[in-house]
């Protein structure tokens, strides 16, 4: 099993952690310290060693960070974790701070009325971040100051950083080599008169040099930072025992990571970084160097983003695959006494059904199966403590993806155990004509993901309803499954383009009671012309990848429109179309209902 149900993490270690980093705190000079989720390359997903925020508090969330004072520690969380938290960490030591609403910098200012010193590990904290909170704080008497990391200073046990080796990524999935990746990105930087960029982004380092890795578990990426010279040369700074076995290449220059900031001091010219992804040592380092810091965006996220023909190919081709191990697993699921399976086993039938594809590298997150009042939790991870048998009436919320070579996929379907309510199946239907609407839209050229996003939400909103995330996340490709810069969200400002793919994910959250999520990912696209003589604008469209059928037992047919309808209907259609001939008889069968017209 790539899943584990083992609890990583428990609230009662949390106190006596918290006292010990209160002690280096006072042995630093230090008020505060800050205790960020993301590593040195921000990434939402950590390998074991870059854990501390979950070693510190028991919050195991993919996004937050936790500001522990002398008298009080608050747990950063934004609204996917709001439930969840309360359960992880010991509430009597740790206050859940709602955020973004409630920013660091006005919680420092509660806290700290007279002032103080706040430290921070100059890798963990961006540039773009250290500017905010500093703007925020101006004539607060609190000053933020780079210090040592406190947390790897008292985990004594703490693992050791990943070595796994990177491996070359096929051209056939990858679709443009390397060198030519190298060529369009040196062409920008010469365009814009830069002399170099700095990466640090382990997702960009792959895509660029058609690379993977195992360092990060559902994530194939290998940790390393790069200076990307205008000339087309690139300075790779990984462990050499990560890439020695990999043929040479003449437009790369490798060196160890702890060669990275001595590099960097030594560099002239205008250098490129990314205030959003680098962390502040880098900038102290180019700094205490002559070169002149130009501040831009990362480069290879767009080109990253824009995924090529023959990514969208391999891709479709990818949820294929996953929607027939979906399939299969929803027949089994339909045929289970109710009452007789819990949340595990079907997550662990899941994944066997993936694996039997032949196809699957891992998984591309811990699937959060989760019923009833579990449901409700947005990123809820089952354990053997938590797990819960599947009774008559559960709202049952299956999210999950898997990696495979030629794509990365995530998918959530809201399944009926036996009877389900009134309430719940309005619920239901609301959700699923916000994720209708999505699918369904067409839109200028410019708009970005927060003149949209609203589209999705409406039913809910005409019912008073509405949840605490995004409609969607950007996705790579045989990378992360939550990829930048693209999101259909309210804070997202940037354009949408063809080749961008997306998930597509409404969904409604009562505590204690159930929760209610869909999900298909979506790819970009120019288009088809109107035969109308104005329709004279430039318009993008989605086109669908995700093809299993969505839960007709929880729709009230009479809530949909014609056209809503209609698009459900074609779109079962669709699926039983693509799955023709992959699937095993019972699931043929299986499929052949769930696919009905309304």
């Amino acid at each position: 099993m790539f899943q584990s149900f083992d609890t990583t993490s428990s609230p009662e270690h949390g106190p006596a952690r918290l006292a010990a980093l209160r002690a280096e705190m006072a042995v630093e000079a230090l008020d505060g310290f800050i205790i960020p989720r993301a590593d040195a390359h921000q990434g939402e997903y950590v390998a074991p060693h870059d854990e501390r925020l979950q070693w510190l508090t028991g919050f195991t969330g993919s996004a937050g960070f936790c500001c522990a004072l002398m008298d009080s520690a608050g747990v950063f969380i934004d609204g996917r974790y709001r439930t969840q938290v309360k359960s992880q960490v010991d509430l009597a030591h740790y206050t859940p701070v709602p955020w973004p609403e409630h920013s660091l910098a006005d919680w420092l200012k509660e806290k700290l009325p007279s002032g103080g010193v706040v430290g921070f590990d100059p890798w963990l904290i961006t540039q773009g971040q250290l500017e905010t909170y500093e703007t925020a704080l101006v004539q607060s008497g609190i000053t933020l100051r780079p210090a040592p990391n406190l947390v790897d200073r008292i985990w004594k046990d703490q693992p050791a950083p990943p070595m796994t080796p990177a491996f070359e990524y096929p051209i056939e999935y990858a679709g443009k080599s390397s060198c030519d990746k190298l060529a369009d990105l040196a062409a920008d930087l010469k365009e814009k008169g830069e002399d170099a960029a700095i990466i640090t982004l382990p997702d960009s380092l792959c895509w660029l040099l058609n690379i993977r890795g195992n360092d990060v578990a559902k994530t194939p990426l290998v940790h390393g930072f790069a200076i990307l010279q205008a000339g087309g040369r690139i300075q790779l700074f990984v462990a050499d025992e990560k890439v020695a076995h990999l043929a040479p290449d003449p437009l790369i220059d490798r060196a160890e990571p702890c060669d990275f900031l001595p590099a960097l001091t030594k560099l002239s010219g205008k250098i490129r970084c990314d205030k959003v992804s680098v962390p502040v040592a880098v900038i102290e380092a180019l700094n205490a160097g002559i070169a002149e810091i130009s501040y831009g965006p990362e480069p290879c996220a767009l080109p990253k983003a824009r995924k090529n023909p023959v990514e969208i190919a391999g891709t479709r081709t990818a949820h294929i695959t996953d929607a027939s191990a979906m399939c299969e697993l929803l027949c089994w699921l339909d045929a289970q006494p109710t009452g007789s399976i819990s949340e595990i086993d079907v997550a662990t039938q899941l994944e066997q059904r993936r694996r039997a594809t032949n196809a699957l590298q891992d998984i591309s997150f811990d699937t959060i199966s989760g019923a009833g009042p579990n449901g409700a939790i947005m990123h809820y991870r089952v354990t053997h403590e938590t797990s819960r048998t599947l009774q008559d009436g559960d709202l049952l919320v299956l999210d999950s993806g898997g990696q495979y070579l030629n794509g990365t996929t995530d998918i959530t379907r809201t399944i009926a155990i036996a009877a389900v309510g009134k309430e719940e199946r309005t619920a239901f239907t609301r959700v699923l004509q916000g994720m209708i609407a999505i699918s369904r839209m067409r839109w200028p050229k410019g708009l970005a993901g927060r003149d949209i996003e609203a589209v999705g939400r409406v039913p809910l909103w005409l019912a008073g309803q509405d949840f605490d995330h995004g409609i969607g996340h950007g996705v790579g490709h045989f990378l992360g499954v939550h990829e930048g810069p693209q999101r259909l969200s309210r804070v997202s400002d940037v354009p949408l383009e063809p080749g961008m793919i997306l998930s597509n994910e409404p969904g409604y959250y009562r505590e204690g009671a159930f929760g209610i999520r869909i999900e298909n990912l979506v790819v970009v696209q120019t288009a088809p012309a109107l035969p109308s003589a104005d329709a004279q604008r430039e318009m993008y469209d989605f086109e669908t990848l995700t093809y299993v059928p969505i839960d007709r037992r929880l729709i009230v047919k009479e809530l949909l429109t014609q056209a809503e309808t209609d698009w459900l209907n074609s779109y079962h259609k669709a699926c039983l179309a693509k799955l023709d001939g992959l699937l095993s008889d019972a699931a043929r069968t299986w499929l052949a209902q769930a696919t009905q017209p309304l």
